[in-house]
């Protein structure tokens, strides 16, 4: 299964950069990662709701009829590292070719990205910045395939 991850604008800081890189360098020995970032919505002067309304088109056409797509939400599910392994082996099991996985923007994602998703997924009850939540989610994706291997990287 291949796994896309959708998030919009660069991450700026150097050590989180390096860290982003570290994992998805660990990753490619168990998936296919792909990593898509949107440009920025220029937000000057617009609502919040108007920003979420021009960032979903962008998210939506990097998405195909046949994807998975599991949003990275504050309301999300929240799992401990084996149960989000386990999701990721379902979703594998049921022939899901491809988990596409959205980090959305500073506030949130429109509607139409709701509409489309199958899941919410909170890595957290806390609140992170969106560049943080990246290598977070990379470090997360490389742990739950360590576990699905039965490696010694995750220590229960």
């Amino acid at each position: 299964m291949k796994i896309k991850v959708l998030t919009i604008g660069k991450t700026k800081a150097s050590y989180l950069q390096e860290g982003e890189e570290e994992y998805k360098k660990r990753l490619s020995f168990y998936t296919a990662l792909e990593w898509i970032i949107l440009p920025d919505v220029s937000s000057k002067g617009m609502s919040h709701e108007l920003i979420k309304e021009k960032e979903a088109p962008l998210f939506l056409k990097h998405i195909k009829a046949e994807d998975k797509v599991w949003l990275l939400d504050e309301k999300g599910k929240t799992f401990s590292s084996l149960e989000f392994s386990r999701q990721i082996q379902k979703t594998m099991n049921a022939g899901t070719k491809t988990l596409v996985l959205v980090i959305g923007g500073a506030f949130g994602f429109h509607s139409s990205l709701y509409d489309r998703a199958d899941a919410k997924v909170s890595l957290s009850a806390l609140t992170f910045s969106h560049e943080m939540v990246r290598l977070f989610l990379l470090e997360q994706l490389y742990r739950a395939h360590t576990i699905l291997k039965g490696e010694s990287y995750h220590h229960e």
